[in-house]
């Protein structure tokens, strides 16, 4: 197994505390904003990260995706600063393109090689030593669920064991910095639940950044929650704090079918379920229906609470 480099950073519900462990990876945004001609495409985005897995989220169009190219180097911020270890990013891209790994949305292979040989090309391309690249790929393919398919051709794998070569291939250099992008879209339940354990215990010695629009992803594998909207942090916290938030404000309620659609028109409904009594609708506000009883709010409903909130915002010039 790939041997963890440092304790995991800890947070607590109310306050975001950095690695007190010197040593320990740091990633810092202050300020952050990218401009795309009359269009901002992330603005004011400040972010400390220490070893852990922060869950970026947020819908479509959000900045998400600037925001990763930001730090993974393929953009220059238009204004702001992002530090690595305290080196600037922009004076110096190889201080974090030595120590990252990507997995983008869209991961490609060669078909016609097998994993290891596919591992092995990767890392002669990234000056991988070939002992050590022998016993990092070794470590790699336990670390991933893949000893047994090393001699597979990729072309004959499915989507998740696809996606846990690209995870294989992003830590091939031991990165501080890990850097996912929707990594689990398309994959069946088992190979997202071995996908949640595999981020989860990645976090423990580096910062993962998992960018995805799935709530329970984040739920089951991050200790931080970043929201955007419109370009904007609208938070940065744990996921205990972001329930707490919403402790209050999450109901259940039973209705009919015919009025489903005057319930949905009125409140934020975040699930409904049809029983043999009636249809069961959770619904997220401070002002409920006299029949409606208080429950325990997910993740998702917390999340759903934030954007709609920031749609009472003024609005801005962000994408």
């Amino acid at each position: 197994m790939v041997p963890p480099k440092a304790p995991p950073s800890t947070a607590n519900a109310t306050e975001l505390t950095s690695n007190t462990d010197e040593n320990a990876p740091q990633l810092r945004l202050q300020d952050v904003g990218k401009q795309y001609g009359d269009i901002w495409g992330v603005r004011d985005v400040s972010l400390d990260l220490s070893p852990g897995v922060l869950g970026l989220l947020g819908p479509n169009g959000a900045g998400k995706s600037t925001l990763m190219r930001l730090i993974t180097t393929y953009l220059t911020p238009t204004e702001g600063t992002i530090t690595f270890n305290g080196t600037d990013i922009v004076d110096d891209p190889n201080t974090v393109r030595e120590n990252i790994g990507y997995l983008p949305q869209d991961f490609g292979v060669y078909p016609d090689l097998t994993a290891t040989e596919f591992l092995e090309y990767l890392a002669a391309i990234r000056g991988l030593k070939r002992k050590e690249a022998r016993d990092r790929i070794e470590d790699l393919l336990e670390l991933t669920n893949l000893r047994d398919a090393r001699d597979r051709r990729l072309g004959g794998f499915s989507g998740g064991m696809r996606q846990r070569v690209g995870i294989a291939q992003a830590l091939l250099t031991d990165p501080d910095l890990l850097v996912v992008d929707e990594p689990t879209v398309g994959l069946d339940p088992a190979e997202r639940v071995r996908f949640r354990n595999v981020l989860s215990s990645l976090g423990e010695d580096r910062v993962v950044i998992l960018s995805t629009h799935i709530v329970s992803d984040v739920e089951a594998t991050a200790n931080e929650v970043a929201v955007l909207s419109e370009g904007r942090l609208r938070a940065h916290t744990t996921p205990e704090k972001l329930l707490e938030d919403v402790s209050d404000r999450v109901w259940e309620l039973v209705i009919s079918q015919d009025e489903l659609h005057s319930l949905k028109s009125e409140y934020l409904t975040s699930t409904t379920t049809r029983r043999t009594d009636g249809v069961h609708a959770r619904i997220v506000t401070g002002s409920p229906p006299r029949d409606a009883t208080p429950v325990s709010p997910t993740l998702e409903e917390a999340y759903l609470d934030l954007l709609e909130g920031t749609e009472e915002d003024e609005p801005g010039d962000e994408l």
